[in-house]
C-alpha cells in the first residue's frame, strides 16, 4: 500500500474534489469521524466544512492546516468497504490523527480503487500536531497495515549504501565533464522517459541540457547529440560536449531505443494513476503555482512548467522520483493538459514571466524544435523553476534532487575524455592492421 500526504490551506477545495467524485457516482463516503451527523445520512460540502471550521478558526497561524491523504492498495488486493474503513481508522491513529475530525472517501473512477482522507493537522485547542518524520512514520504504518490486513507489500527500492548522493552540476568547478558524465551515464538505467523533451526535463534538474545536431559525413546526413552545463538562470555556460565522450548510452541511437522501451513499460506503469491522483488533489487544494509545486515536491514529484514569450503555458511535465518516470500532463489526463493549467494560473505573474523570458530566452536547434513539436509543445529550453528570479523554486527542486540520496553511482572519478581517446586509438590501430593485411 502506498500513502500520499498532501498539505494545503484550502479545505473547501479538498472536500469539493472528493464530493464531486461522489456526485458523479465515482465515489462514496465510507466513514466519518467527529463529523456532525445529518438526518438522511447525506452530506454537502458546507455541512462537512462546518465540522472542520472550529479547528481551523482556533489556529490561523498555521499556513497549511489541511490534510489530504490518499491510501492506495495494490490493484491485485481485494479490499472490502469494511476493511477500507478499518484501514483508514488505523492509519489515522498510527499517524497521531486519531482524535481529529476526518472524512473517508472511496474513489472508483480508476482501475485502482483507493481511499482519500480529508482532515486537519490543527487540534480543537488550536495546537498544530507534529509532522516530524512524517514520511518515515507513514511508511512504517503502511507496512504494519499490510501485515494486519494481508495486503500485498509495496515494492521498496533498495539502493547500495556505498552509492553517493547525486547533485546538480556546478559549472564553476573544473570537472564539469565528469559531473555531466556521472548523471547522463546512469539516468537511462534508473528513469523512464519517452522523448527528448522529457529527457531534457529530467536533465534540467541537474543543470544539464541536450541538443540534437545535424551534419554530413561523406555525403550522408548524420544526427548527433551534444550536452551543455547550465547556470542558475538556465543559460548554457559551457562549450558543447559531444555525446561520444560519455559512451554509447549517451548518444541519440541509444536514447531512441530507451524512448521506445519506456513507452512500452509505461503503458502498464501502476504509479501513473497515483501520480494523476496526486496532481489532481494538488490542483484542488492549492491556489497558486508555487504552492502547487511545493505540495508535489513534498510527495517526491517535480513539476516543470514551460511558457512562451507571452507567458502562456504550453507544456507541463511531472517527474515522479518514487516510480522514476517522467510524464507530460496530457499523458496523465486530458484534464491535466497545459491549457487547463494555463486557465488556472493565467492571472498569476504573466507580465513577470514575459519580462524574464525575453531576457533569458535561449534558441534551440531546429531538430530539438521538431522533437517538442511532436509533443504539441513549442520549443523552449528554460524551465521556470530554474529562472534566476525564481530562486525559491530552484531551491525547492534542487533540494529534492539532493535529498534523493543513494540514487545513482558516483561516476566523477572517471575520465571520459581519456576513455574516448583510448577508443579512438583502438579503432585507428584496427584500421592500420586491416590495411597492412591488404
Amino acid at each position: 500500500m502506498i500513502a500520499k500526504i498532501g498539505r494545503g490551506a484550502n479545505i473547501i477545495g479538498a472536500l469539493s474534489y472528493n464530493q464531486l467524485k461522489v456526485n458523479q457516482e465515482n465515489g462514496a463516503i465510507l466513514a466519518t469521524h467527529r463529523i456532525r451527523e445529518t438526518v438522511n445520512g447525506q452530506f454537502t460540502v458546507n455541512q462537512l466544512y462546518s465540522s472542520f471550521e472550529p479547528y481551523l478558526m482556533a489556529n490561523k497561524r498555521t499556513e497549511k492546516p489541511v490534510l489530504h491523504i490518499s491510501l492506495n492498495p495494490n490493484p491485485k488486493d481485494s479490499v472490502s468497504d469494511e476493511d477500507f474503513k478499518k484501514i483508514a481508522k488505523d492509519y489515522m491513529e498510527l499517524m497521531g490523527y486519531g482524535d481529529q475530525p476526518y472524512v473517508v472517501f472511496k474513489h472508483t473512477d480508476i482501475e485502482r480503487t483507493h481511499i482519500h482522507i480529508v482532515s486537519t493537522c490543527v487540534d480543537r485547542y488550536g495546537k498544530k500536531l507534529t509532522d516530524s518524520y512524517e514520511k518515515l512514520r507513514s511508511m512504517n504504518a503502511c507496512r504494519e497495515l499490510e501485515q494486519k490486513y494481508q495486503l500485498l507489500s509495496a515494492t521498496e527500492k533498495k539502493h547500495n549504501s556505498k552509492e553517493v548522493i547525486f547533485k546538480p552540476v556546478d559549472y564553476k568547478e573544473t570537472n564539469v565533464k565528469s559531473q555531466i558524465a556521472s548523471v547522463i551515464r546512469y539516468l537511462p538505467k534508473y528513469y523512464q522517459y519517452q522523448s527528448l523533451g522529457a529527457y531534457n526535463a529530467l536533465l534540467s534538474l541537474f543543470n544539464i541540457t541536450a541538443e540534437q545536431v545535424t551534419g554530413e559525413i561523406q555525403g550522408r546526413t548524420k544526427q548527433g547529440l551534444v550536452y551543455f552545463a547550465l547556470n542558475e538562470k538556465g543559460e548554457k555556460v559551457t562549450n558543447p560536449f559531444k555525446s561520444s565522450l560519455f559512451g554509447k548510452q549517451a548518444g541519440m541511437d541509444s536514447l531512441q531505443n530507451h524512448f521506445e522501451q519506456s513507452k512500452e513499460k509505461m503503458k502498464t506503469e501502476p504509479s501513473k494513476e497515483i501520480l494523476k491522483n496526486s496532481v489532481e488533489v494538488a490542483m484542488h487544494t492549492t491556489t497558486n503555482e508555487t504552492d502547487f509545486k511545493k505540495q508535489l515536491v513534498d510527495q517526491g514529484v517535480n513539476t516543470i512548467v514551460r511558457r512562451n514569450d507571452q507567458g502562456r503555458i504550453y507544456g507541463m511535465t511531472f517527474i515522479d522520483h518514487e516510480s522514476r518516470t517522467v510524464w507530460n500532463g496530457s499523458q496523465l489526463s486530458k484534464n491535466l493538459s497545459a491549457n487547463v493549467f494555463n486557465d488556472c494560473w493565467k492571472n498569476e505573474g504573466t507580465q513577470k514571466v514575459q519580462n524574464d523570458m525575453k531576457n533569458d530566452k535561449t534558441v534551440l536547434s531546429t531538430n530539438q524544435e521538431k522533437d517538442f513539436e511532436l509533443e504539441n509543445e513549442k520549443p523552449h529550453a528554460l524551465f521556470d523553476f530554474l529562472n534566476g528570479n525564481n530562486s525559491t523554486h530552484s531551491n525547492i527542486d534542487f533540494g529534492l534532487v539532493e535529498s534523493l540520496g543513494s540514487l545513482l553511482p558516483n561516476g566523477q572519478g572517471e575520465d571520459y575524455e581519456e576513455q574516448a581517446f583510448a577508443n579512438q586509438m583502438k579503432k585507428k590501430t584496427k584500421r592500420n592492421n586491416h590495411r597492412g593485411k591488404k
